[in-house]
C-alpha cells in the first residue's frame, strides 16, 4: 500500500525533484497511519531520502513541504482509505489490461488455428 500509483507526465517535469514528487504521494499523518505503515505513509520523503530512516520521514516532512511552496511545486497526501482505493483501481486497470491482450492472443491462436 506504501506505493500509491500516480500519473507521471515526463514532459512536464525537468528535475530530479519534482519527478519525485509527481510520482508519489504519502498518506495522511496520524499516529494510526505512521504505525500501520511503518512510517511509510511518508513516500515523497521516503523518495527523496531513500537511506534516511524512517522514524526521521517526520521531521524531514515540514522542510520538505516548505520546500515545495517556495518552489511551486505540489506535495500531495491522500487519506489512508483513498490510497488503498487508489491502488485497488490500479490493480483492477492493470488486470484489465492483462486480460484483454491475453484473450486478444488466444482469438488470433484460435483463429488461426480455424485456418488451418
Amino acid at each position: 500500500m506504501s506505493h500509491i500509483p500516480m500519473h507521471i507526465d515526463r514532459d512536464t517535469n525537468k528535475d530530479w525533484f519534482s519527478t519525485q514528487l509527481q510520482a508519489t504521494c504519502n498518506v495522511n499523518q496520524s499516529f494510526f497511519n505512521d504505525w500501520v505503515t511503518g512510517h511509510l505513509n511518508f513516500q515523497i520523503e521516503h523518495h527523496l531520502f531513500p537511506t534516511m530512516p524512517r522514524h526521521n520521514f517526520r521531521k524531514v516532512a515540514p522542510l520538505v513541504k516548505a520546500m515545495c511552496a517556495k518552489h511551486g511545486v505540489e506535495y500531495q497526501s491522500k487519506p489512508l482509505f483513498t490510497g488503498f482505493a487508489d491502488v485497488v483501481h490500479s490493480l483492477k486497470v492493470a488486470g484489465e489490461i492483462w486480460y484483454k491482450a491475453y484473450h486478444h492472443k488466444q482469438e488470433v491462436q484460435n483463429a488461426k488455428i480455424c485456418l488451418q
